[in-house]
C-alpha cells in the first residue's frame, strides 16, 4: 500500500517531469540555432565522380512566436547560401499546435518557401501536419487536392 508520503514523492516527481519536458519542447527546441548536418554518400550503382548537392529542409512548423515567416524566410536566405543542386521540403509546413502557439497562415510562410533556389529545382511534399488546415482534404483523403 502507497503511503501519503509516498503518494506526494510520485506526484512531485510526475509534476517536475512534465515541467520539463514542457520546458524543453516549448522553450529550448524551437529556439535552438539552425543545425545543418552534412553526409557524404555514395548509393550503390551511383556513378563515379557525379556528385549531388542536396538541401533538405524539414519540420518548418510555422508558428508565433518560435517559427515566424521572417525566421523561416531567413532559413531560405541560408539554405539557397548551401548552393544546392537540388533542394527539397519534406512537409509538416503548418504548425498544428494553435491552442499553445499563434497561427500563421500559409500565406505568409509559403512567401518565404517560395525564395528557393536550385538548379535543378525545388521540391516538396506534404507531411501529416500540413493536412491539418485542409477539412476538404480530410474529408477526401487528399484525393481531391490532387485532381483525383
Amino acid at each position: 500500500m502507497i503511503t501519503r508520503r509516498g503518494f506526494f514523492k510520485v506526484l512531485g516527481g510526475s509534476v517536475a517531469g512534465v515541467m520539463s519536458l514542457g520546458g524543453y519542447a516549448f522553450a529550448y527546441e524551437p529556439l535552438a540555432r539552425l543545425a545543418i548536418t552534412r553526409y557524404q554518400l555514395t548509393p550503390p550503382g551511383w556513378t563515379p565522380g557525379l556528385k549531388l548537392r542536396v538541401v533538405a529542409l524539414a519540420d518548418v512548423h510555422a508558428c508565433e512566436p518560435w517559427m515566424s515567416a521572417s525566421r523561416i524566410a531567413a532559413i531560405c536566405h541560408r539554405a539557397n547560401e548551401l548552393d544546392g543542386d537540388v533542394t527539397v521540403l519534406l512537409g509538416d509546413y503548418a504548425a498544428g499546435m494553435n491552442m499553445v502557439t499563434q497561427y500563421v497562415h500559409s500565406s505568409q510562410w509559403s512567401k518565404a518557401l517560395s525564395t528557393l533556389q536550385a538548379p535543378l529545382g525545388v521540391h516538396a511534399i506534404m507531411g501529416n501536419h500540413d493536412w491539418w488546415e485542409d477539412r476538404t482534404a480530410q474529408k477526401n483523403g487528399g484525393m481531391e487536392t490532387f485532381g483525383h
